[in-house]
């Protein structure tokens, strides 16, 4: 096996990348008071000096009342917080490395028994389909939100920072649009086709780029999955899926984040296959745009278990390398094993496949 097509430049729109590795975004709740210090700087300094292309911070969020759901979770707004995130920028740029925030709403899902002091907002007042939970967004909160992203946005581009990633998967405020099951608005932010329901993210993606203007590269992160039901699907064919996505590829995005569980698995087996197409793929056809697939890179468990407690076993790149191959993808995220070895991609590129670490549910709990 070789792993050169991991290792291959990669250029859009100013982002000039050295490899197609990605550090894929891991909520690490261990910013106190939600701001980030020394210890993220050494964090995400120790994966740019080991040669990760991009690195995709954890999610940070807006400046909204209940934004977050785990103490912790840092903040993207305010003095302190993005002083912490100038050290931080600036420390991976000082290893030679590129980074990029990422900015998220929680919305409605629970994070564990922490509460934030205000109500939990959601479009609909649920967290899952016929489960009530917080505050039906008003106009007004709508429209707050929308103007939050666009200025934790710039705020990245003043900070230094390479690019942005906006989260919208896994069942957090942009996904509970997205989702039928959580957004039953007679407004214009809701409808019957997703479609309809992804105005809310288009309307951000819009508001993003009038504050950063044309040539700052957005990222959104998307996924069929929720942590809400792991067998949820928004596009359950091409079509819905182009619905899906080219809007917002036409609003702004310049690169989809296509979150699956296992990035092996076709999205659409009925059209092209057992080998066929993955979320990643099947984004890139239909809309054009580059895209990162994720999920479980070099392991042999997908990232649930990791919650659980379970330990993973690092395995081989084949099945990685030959999609590369073939540019079903342009980059690949890597999460869990970027935690528990640092230097894996430098690994990689060495050759050094039996030098690589399992993972450890341990590795949570540090910023090692």
């Amino acid at each position: 096996m070789t792993t050169n097509t991991l290792f291959r430049p990669f250029t859009y729109k100013g982002l000039d990348l050295p490899n197609r590795i990605v550090m894929a975004p891991m909520t690490r709740s261990m910013a106190p008071e939600g701001i980030p210090g020394q210890p993220q700087v050494d964090y995400y300094a120790r994966r740019a000096a080991a040669d990760v292309g991009l690195i995709l911070t954890e999610g940070t969020v807006i400046d909204r009342p209940a934004s977050r759901n785990t103490a912790g979770i840092p903040f993207f707004h305010g003095d302190a917080a993005m002083a912490g995130w100038r050290d931080v920028a600036s420390a991976v740029h000082a290893k030679g490395g590129k980074i990029a925030p990422q900015i998220w709403h929680t919305g409605s899902t629970r994070g564990g028994k922490w509460e934030p002091a205000a109500p939990v907002e959601s479009p609909s007042g649920l967290v899952g389909p016929g489960e009530p939970r917080g505050n039906t967004m008003t106009d007004a909160d709508v429209a707050d939100t929308i103007a939050a992203f666009a200025k934790s946005a710039r705020l990245a581009q003043e900070a230094g920072f390479d690019a942005v990633e906006v989260h919208g998967a896994h069942g957090y405020l942009i996904d509970q649009f997205f989702w039928s099951g959580t957004n039953l608005r007679d407004d214009s932010y809701g409808g019957p086709t997703i479609k309809d329901r992804s105005r809310f993210a288009a309307e951000i993606v819009k508001a993003i780029r009038a504050e950063v203007g044309p040539d700052f590269p957005l990222i959104l992160r998307v996924s069929q999955w929720k942590q809400q039901d792991y067998t949820a699907r928004l596009a359950t064919s091409t079509s819905e899926m182009t619905d899906w996505l080219l809007p917002l590829v036409e609003a702004g995005v310049d690169i989809l984040h296509c979150s699956q569980r296992r990035f092996w698995e076709p999205e659409f087996p009925e059209v092209d296959g057992e080998e066929g197409l993955n979320f990643a793929g099947w984004a890139k056809k239909l809309t054009g745009a580059p895209t990162i697939s994720v999920g479980s890179v070099g392991l042999n468990s997908d990232f649930s278990g990791a919650f659980a407690g379970e330990w993973s076993k690092a395995t081989p790149l084949d099945r990685l390398t030959r999609r590369m191959e073939r540019d079903e993808f342009d980059l690949i995220a890597v999460g869990r094993a970027l935690l528990a070895d640092p230097a894996w991609v430098s690994k990689v590129r060495e050759g050094c496949m039996d030098e690589l670490k399992d993972f450890d549910a341990a590795a949570l709990k540090t910023l090692a």
